[in-house]
C-alpha cells in the first residue's frame, strides 16, 4: 500500500516513515524544508535500506498540491503532520499559524475529500486547553483554545469532522498528541529545531552540550508539586508506532465511524523540574538553569488518560522518561560529533 507522508523529513514525520518502510509499506514524502533538513531523507534511508519517493512541495501551494496527486496515484493513506507546531511562537506569530496550518489542510483535503482514502491527522492535546479534570480522556470539553496553534488543531479537527460528514468515502482518524522527545535508537534521526529551541528537551540537550548558555524553566509559581508545569512526555518511536496502529485500524475497516480520536501519550505527568532532574540522573551532567516567568499560552497541566489508544488500537506507550532523555542525549551528542 501507499502512504504519503507530509511533513515526513521533520522530527516526528521522520520516525513514522521509519516505521512504514520497515512494514513494507510505500511511501510517498512531502516537506517544504521550512522546519527539516533535506540529508534527513538519506538518514532514512541508512536506517530503513529503503527509498521513499520526496517532494519538495508547500501545501499552501494549490497547484503545487494538484500536480502531486496527478503524478502520484493510487494513495491509499494520508498522514498529515505539515504544519507549524510552537505555543510560544504561535502566540508572537498567530497569522503565520493559521496560513500555514488550516489553508495547507485545506489544499490537501480538497484533493482527498472524493477518494476512499485513510487520513491521519497530527493534532494535540493542546485542544483541550486546561482540563478541568487530570488525566485528560477525549471525552473531555474542548476548551477555548490558550493559542492560536491549539486554536489551529481544534479547527482542523472541525474541518475534518465537517468533511467526514459529506464524504461518501473519506475517513479519519485524529491522534492527539502529549509532548514527543526523545530519538531514534540509531542516533540518525531526531529533534533538531531550526534556531533557538521552542520545546523543552531539545533546550535541555542543546544546553547540557553548551551551545545554550542556560535553561529558562517559565515559571514556578504553578499550583503543582513543585510549582512547574506538568506534562506527558512519550517518546517519539512510542508515538510513531500508534500512527502505525491507527492507520492499520483504518485501512483494515475497523473504525466505529468516519471521524476517531485517540490521545496518544504515556499516562504520566512529569513536571518540568523533574524532567531536568531525570536528565541529570540519566546522563550524570549538571544543568545550568534559572526560573523566569510564565509564557502566554502555556496551560498548567497536561497528561493523557491513555486507556481508549491500549484498549481500542491495541497500543501502549513502552519507553520510560529517563530512557526517551538518554536517547535525546545519545542523538545531541551524534549530531554535533561529541
Amino acid at each position: 500500500m501507499k502512504i504519503l507522508v507530509t511533513g515526513g523529513l521533520g522530527y516526528i514525520g521522520s520516525h513514522v516513515v521509519v516505521e512504514l518502510l520497515e512494514l513494507n509499506y510505500e511511501v510517498v514524502i512531502i516537506d517544504n524544508l521550512s522546519n527539516s533538513r533535506k540529508d534527513v531523507l538519506d538518514r532514512i534511508k541508512k536506517i530503513s535500506k529503503k527509498e521513499p519517493s520526496f517532494y519538495q512541495i508547500d501545501l499552501r501551494d494549490k497547484n503545487q498540491v494538484n500536480d502531486l496527486f496527478t503524478r502520484e496515484k493510487n494513495i491509499d493513506g494520508v498522514i498529515h503532520f505539515a504544519a507549524s507546531k510552537a505555543v510560544g511562537e504561535s502566540v508572537e506569530n498567530p497569522l503565520l499559524y493559521y496560513e500555514n496550518n488550516i489553508n495547507a489542510l485545506v489544499n490537501l483535503l480538497q484533493q482527498l475529500k472524493d477518494k476512499d482514502i485513510s487520513f491521519i491527522f497530527s493534532s494535540s492535546c493542546t485542544v483541550y486547553g486546561q482540563a478541568d479534570v487530570m488525566p485528560i480522556t477525549e471525552e473531555a470539553p474542548i476548551k477555548p483554545a490558550a493559542s492560536p496553534y491549539g486554536n489551529t488543531k481544534q479547527i482542523g479537527e472541525e474541518i475534518i469532522n465537517d468533511l467526514c460528514k459529506t464524504s461518501s468515502t473519506f475517513k479519519c482518524i485524529s491522534l492527539r498528541y502529549f509532548n514527543p522527545i526523545g530519538a531514534h535508537e540509531s542516533c540518525l534521526i531526531g529533534e533538531l529545531p531550526n534556531g533557538i529551541p521552542q520545546n523543552l528537551v531539545p533546550y535541555i540537550t542543546q544546553t547540557a552540550i553548551g551551545i545554550r548558555e542556560q535553561l529558562s524553566i517559565f515559571g514556578q509559581d504553578y499550583p503543582t508539586r513543585d510549582g512547574t508545569a506538568i506534562r506527558d512526555y512519550i517518546h517519539v518511536v512510542d508515538l510513531a508506532k500508534a500512527h502505525i496502529a491507527a492507520l492499520e485500524r483504518l485501512l483494515n475497516n475497523n473504525s466505529q465511524s468516519k471521524f476517531e480520536t485517540f490521545n496518544i501519550g504515556t499516562g504520566t505527568g512529569n513536571t518540568v523540574l523533574e524532567v531536568v532532574k531525570t536528565f541529570e540522573k540519566a546522563t550524570g551532567l549538571e544543568l545550568n538553569y534559572k526560573i523566569v516567568n510564565r509564557r502566554p499560552g502555556d496551560v498548567i497541566e497536561a497528561y493523557a488518560d491513555t486507556s481508549k489508544a491500549n484498549n481500542i488500537l491495541n497500543w501502549k506507550a513502552v519507553h520510560s522518561l529517563e530512557s526517551a532523555l538518554s536517547s535525546a542525549w545519545e542523538w545531541e551528542k551524534a549530531i554535533r560529533k561529541v
